[in-house]
């Protein structure tokens, strides 16, 4: 029989992935340019999450990293894609 905590994984694997679906959509049929950067910098969150629930359910210290990597690396690209979309360029 299942635990608790794996009951919780599962559930918690199922909403990331549906969340990261349904920001795929978005990012594909989004309006306008803005909507798409909040998409994709979701779609990074929801990686992010994703990692951590991974290593939750392995139990390894790899997935911890790699969601650090992720969060740092989408919080830069959401920058620059912000400053490309207010100014027109990235570098000053």
């Amino acid at each position: 029989m299942a635990t608790l905590l794996e009951l919780s994984i599962g559930y918690g694997l199922v909403c990331t992935v549906a969340a990261m679906l349904l920001c795929f959509v978005r990012l594909l049929i989004g309006p306008s340019a803005h909507d798409r950067v909040l998409a994709l910098d979701t779609l990074w969150i929801c990686g992010m999450l994703l990692a951590l629930v991974l290593g939750i359910r392995f139990g390894t210290q790899v997935y911890f990293e790699a969601a650090m990597l992720i969060a740092l690396i989408g919080f830069v690209s959401t920058i620059a894609m912000a400053k490309f979309l207010m100014r027109g360029e990235i570098i000053e």
